[in-house]
């Protein structure tokens, strides 16, 4: 099977599937790449394909009812959208924007429901992803209503430590932190205070920060404290 077509198989909605199952899918979607800062979906709109991140990175957001920007999560490579506007016929239900140039794998509704019929394997996999998504939802709405700036921000480091993270041996490596701004979209809360916290957390050596790349030593530790 050539690379091209085996694509699938590294995305976890798929990595299940029997080879021939696989090289179906891939003949199935069709590629598509959209710049940096390019608008992919656009809430409100009815949805009718499943997208999946072949390169790149993504950033799922709506709009507060102030008109400010909600970032609530930070997808990349094959980390899959889409998906909910599928399952109920309904409008999309956030914004989707390119936060780099990122190619997609898009499958239709009509195909991606067949897939689903067929493959129950897929379905099995598809409802533990968005009970992961619902968990990680409640904790930041817990978040957002419960703790002070501080928590709020290393909730967000814990979101995407789990999203985009590298774990060994209990540290965990995030190698392209979001920027500043995006971080306080995500935390509900300014860049001032994402700056002053993250050096906050440094000083007290709970994180360490070399340009973009950011790293938690003590990762479950982290975790006890502000979860």
């Amino acid at each position: 099977m050539s690379e091209d077509l085996d694509f699938p198989k590294y995305v976890p909605l798929f990595e299940n599937l029997e080879d021939e199952t696989i090289e179906k899918i891939s003949k199935l979607g069709k590629r598509k790449t959209f710049l940096k800062d390019s608008v992919i979906l656009q809430e409100h709109e009815i949805g009718n394909a499943l997208f999946v991140i072949v390169t790149g990175k993504v950033k799922v957001s709506r709009e507060s009812d102030d008109g400010r920007e909600v970032i609530l999560t930070i997808l990349n490579t094959h980390d899959f959208f889409g998906e909910m506007a599928i399952l109920d016929g309904l409008q999309r239900s956030a914004t989707v924007t390119a936060q780099e140039d990122t190619e997609l794998f898009i499958i239709s509704r009509n195909d991606f429901l067949d897939l689903l019929y067929n493959h129950p394997e897929i379905s099995i996999s598809l409802l533990q992803e968005l009970t992961k998504r619902l968990r990680a939802a409640d904790m930041k709405i817990k978040s957002l209503s419960l703790k002070d700036a501080e928590g709020k921000v290393a909730t967000v480091i814990l979101q995407i430590a789990d999203e985009m993270g590298k774990i060994r041996q209990g540290v965990v490596e995030i190698e392209k932190l979001p920027y500043q701004h995006d971080l306080a979209n995500m935390a509900g809360t300014s860049r001032e205070t994402i700056s002053r916290t993250l050096h906050s957390f440094a000083k007290k050596g709970l994180i360490e920060l070399d340009g973009s790349k950011l790293r938690i030593p003590q990762y479950e530790k982290f975790k006890e404290m502000y979860s």
